[in-house]
């Protein structure tokens, strides 16, 4: 069983005005509160693992603010604070004249036990980055992994806003025979990085919260002189890493290279393809999607090349169940079902209209799509049979395309050569840049997709008028507006609403809002009986 310390919660406890500590008292259940809000001229709230709670009817008042700030250490530069050895961070909201206006005061717990699930990686000497969300216990982690390899080695962690080690100069027990080294400003992170290689001859750097350039040169500098490095990112998948320019050279970085002829014929691709620019900086990925699950990339370079080519590699699932115990399964990797885009020596067939060289942007047409009024019951017809239509992806995300075929049932193929494409779709930063494909697609004349971004919304808006259900074939409502609402409550749910309904819509809609909740973080589910099902959004 996983041991946890609370003896710091007093402390924190001791900070707050009494109708709030008296409520958090009342409650009792410490073990689940993640985080307390003070907003000025609002109710108070504390954030649990499974629900957010009023903590007193009366507004938090300037005084109450003025109290607690008074109580804590200095706020740095990233206006974050703390108290003396101890794990809480408390961050700051303030006004255009500098005033507090607002706390988040995070509960700091040191936990044993957290790091078993991937100790093994860790015990093996490779760099590990782990990657989540905020709030989904990284830092915990990352604490636990420090005091563990402090038993054998010699341990530096760079505490950028003390949230590993503690306020105050003394670190906190929790962190063993660590070493710290506390950051004066976030933007010296990198500096203090490369000061602890060279001043402390450490055998492993712990870092926390890897999220500008300079500190991700920084992190391939310290890899590179053989030191061992274990640091954390805000993301939820590779993918996120890929499409982040700033972080992607953690993970070897993108490129786009022309191959030889010979090379793109030995590959069975086309000339110009995405590669990996340089070793990854991280050997092993651990995406964190809960507390006692984890996604592990045991071989990064591997990963993203298998990505890149569009077939990924499925990752390693480790659970630990409540009474211990940890299970590894291996995913199996996703079935292609004829989307690879190997359709014979045949050819493709070629679209109904045929390809006119048009550039339509956001994933929508610039012809043929007619929006429709008030958002309720989205449904497709299956009046008519669909032609198949082969598409040439250039940099847009092959498993998305291919999810987004599968949920919709469209004849939809991906062709490895773009003279076998009927369309191509690409983002809006390759199309702005002219690159060689983009140009020979044009020059050939066939219609070009430009979508904003790798999102699901938009692929699945690109599905649906590529294959002309639009207007026609939507009843009482387009999709576009399905989503804007659906994005609204999203935001709504986010600013504190409790339960949002939406309005009926079809299967593969609901599947498409619950994809777009999941990735806001938010909870949902699906109520009532075909044709009045509905999603509900309601917060975590």
């Amino acid at each position: 069983m996983i041991k946890k310390i609370e003896n710091d919660l007093t402390v924190l406890l001791d900070i707050l005005p009494a109708e709030i500590r008296k409520e958090i008292d009342a409650i009792d259940d410490t073990d689940n509160l993640i985080e307390v809000i003070m907003d000025l001229g609002r109710v108070p709230t504390a954030r649990y693992s499974t629900e957010e709670v009023v903590l007193s009817e009366n507004e938090v008042t300037r005084n109450q603010i003025a109290a607690v700030v008074k109580q804590v250490g200095d706020f740095d530069d990233d206006n974050r604070a703390g108290i003396e050895r101890a794990l809480h961070r408390i961050s700051a909201i303030r006004n255009r004249k500098g005033d507090v206006i607002g706390l988040t005061i995070r509960i700091g717990k040191a936990v044993y036990g957290t790091i078993k699930i991937i100790q093994d990686l860790i015990d093996e000497g490779q760099n590990v980055l782990l990657l989540g969300r905020p709030g989904v216990g990284k830092t915990t982690m990352l604490r636990e992994a420090a005091r563990i390899l402090a038993e054998t080695k010699r341990v530096v962690i760079v505490d950028t806003s003390n949230e590993i080690g503690g306020d105050g100069d003394v670190p906190h027990p929790a962190v063993g025979r660590s070493r710290r080294m506390q950051v004066a400003t976030p933007s010296l992170q990198h500096e203090v990085m490369i000061e602890a290689v060279e001043n402390h001859n450490p055998e492993v750097i712990i870092i926390d919260e890897i999220g500008r350039e300079l500190e991700a040169a920084a992190a391939r500098t310290i890899a590179e002189r053989g030191v061992q490095l274990i640091g954390t990112a805000h993301g939820n998948t590779l993918e996120n890493l890929l499409l982040n320019p700033t972080l992607s050279d953690l993970i070897g970085g993108i490129e786009s290279v022309t191959l030889s002829d010979e090379e793109a014929r030995r590959r069975g691709t086309q000339k110009s393809v995405l590669e990996r620019r340089s070793p990854p900086t991280f050997d092993i990925l651990v995406e964190i999607q809960e507390r006692n699950v984890v996604n592990v990339q045991k071989d990064v370079s591997a990963a993203v090349d298998a990505h890149l080519r569009g077939y990924p590699m499925p990752p390693e699932v480790r659970t630990r169940h409540a009474d211990g115990e940890i299970r590894i399964e291996k995913m199996s990797p996703m079935k292609a079902v004829a989307l690879p885009g190997s359709h014979g020596k045949s050819g493709p067939r070629r679209l109904a209209n045929g390809g006119n060289g048009q550039h339509h942007e956001g994933g929508n047409p610039v012809v043929d799509v007619a929006p429709v009024k008030k958002p309720s019951n989205l449904k497709i017809k299956n009046a008519k049979k669909l032609q198949p239509i082969y598409v040439y992806p250039y940099g847009v995300a092959r498993n998305r395309l291919e999810y987004s075929a599968i949920r919709l049932k469209v004849p939809f193929f991906l062709v490895k050569e773009i003279k076998d494409a009927d369309v191509m779709v690409t983002l809006k930063t390759y199309y702005q840049k002219r690159q060689h494909m983009i140009m020979e697609a044009e020059r050939r004349g066939m219609p070009v997709y430009v979508l904003r971004s790798n999102t699901t919304s938009q692929i699945d808006q690109f599905m649906l008028n590529l294959f002309r259900l639009g207007s026609d074939d939507l009843q009482d409502a387009s999709l576009d507006e399905v989503l804007e609402l659906t994005r609204s409550a999203i935001l709504n749910a986010k600013a504190g609403k409790d339960r949002i309904e939406l309005p009926p819509a079809a299967s593969y809609v609901r599947k498409l809002q619950h994809e777009m909740v999941r990735e806001a973080n938010l909870g949902s589910e699906s109520f009532g009986k075909d044709p009045n099902r509905r999603v509900v959004i309601y917060r975590r």
